[in-house]
This record gives C-alpha cells, structure tokens and sequence, in this order.
C-alpha cells in the first residue's frame, strides 16, 4: 500500500507551491511531483530541512535534512544530505516539479514527514561551486517559500 504525503509552500513573497509525495513501501524510492508558481526563470535549490518549523518563516526549518552527517551534494552523488534534491527550472513563473529520489524516505525513523521542504532563491551548485557555503547549502541562497510535509490520503 502506498504511503502519501503533501506539503504546500508558502513565502513571504509570491512564491507557492503545492508538492505530493508518493512512495510504494519502505525502501521503494519517493516520487515528487507538483508546481511551484512565482519563480523567477532558471534553476532554484530544493531541499527538505530538518525541522518541521516555520513559526519563525522558512528560518525556523534549520539546516538540511542530514540523518548521516554528510557534507552537501548532488542527488546521484553518494555523500549527500538526505535532504539534497538538487534544484528545480522555473520557467516563465511556472516550475513543474517530478523528482524520484532514493534518500528520501516516508516510513521509519529517517522519515522526511514533519519536516520542512524550502524552496531557494538561487541555483544549488551541488556542492561543487568552491564557494564557503557549497559543501552546506550548495549556496543557493535565500529561502522564499517552504512548508511543513503532512501525511495526505
């Protein structure tokens, strides 16, 4: 039986979006598919940060989703944050996102529900960009819309 989750983003700004998550049973890969509309055009870093708390904005989510103590990277790379899903093309304010991620998880204790995903203001280079925040952040910059992943039907 498939295990489902929604989580809508929201930002101080016109940044929204509304993400689904879909994964087939434990160990079976995430699936993420949805539209994020008010980006500029060109690539944005997505990732899940660690707390499901946005009392305090997109601020409050803390760091990126690191369950293993690894520094930034890609989504094929294999040290990466759990939560390192890449980035995203907004293209005239549209943004469709379909992501299948094996790191991710929606059952167990590394389970991704309850935390937060965040949209950034500029491309994630991966952890490959030489800049002092690339092997943390990616150094994609600010974070204009997030939101906390629920458990959907």
């Amino acid at each position: 039986m498939p295990i489902n989750a929604c989580c809508v983003l929201k930002g101080d700004g016109v940044v929204t979006g509304v993400i689904h998550f879909t994964q087939e049973g434990p160990g079976a890969p995430v699936k993420l598919s949805g539209k994020i509309t008010g980006l500029a055009e060109g690539q944005h870093g997505f990732h899940v940060h660690e707390f499901g708390d946005n009392s305090n904005g997109c601020v409050s989510a803390g760091p990126h989703f690191n369950p293993s103590g690894k520094t930034h990277g890609a989504p094929q790379d294999e040290e990466r944050h759990a939560g390192d899903l890449g980035n995203v093309t907004a293209t005239a304010e549209t943004c469709d996102v379909n992501i299948t991620d094996c790191k991710i998880t929606l059952t167990g204790p590394e389970s991704i529900i309850g935390r937060t995903m965040v949209i950034h203001a500029d491309v994630d280079d991966l952890g490959k960009g030489g800049h002092e925040l690339s092997k943390t952040t990616g150094n994609a910059g600010a974070r204009l819309a997030c939101g906390v992943i629920g458990i959907a039907k």
